[in-house]
């Protein structure tokens, strides 16, 4: 399911909502293997740079939640 999702985040394709929603389900699902998605996301310089600060603010919520 994560790589589903990162295909979708990744997908300039889609609407930004889509991907901005398959950024939220990564976030949601708080692994850390979803949190080592959402960190390649962000580093994704073919993202905007809002869907890129989104994702950061998921992944940054799952190390968060992990202290």
């Amino acid at each position: 399911e994560l790589k589903k999702l990162e295909t979708i985040a990744t997908d300039m394709e889609l609407a930004g909502k889509m991907r901005i929603q398959a950024v939220d389900q990564l976030g949601e699902i708080g692994t850390h293997e979803a949190l080592l998605v959402l960190l390649s996301l962000a580093a994704n310089d073919k993202l905007n740079i809002d869907e890129r600060d989104h994702t950061l603010k998921r992944a940054r919520a799952i190390v968060k939640k992990g202290r």
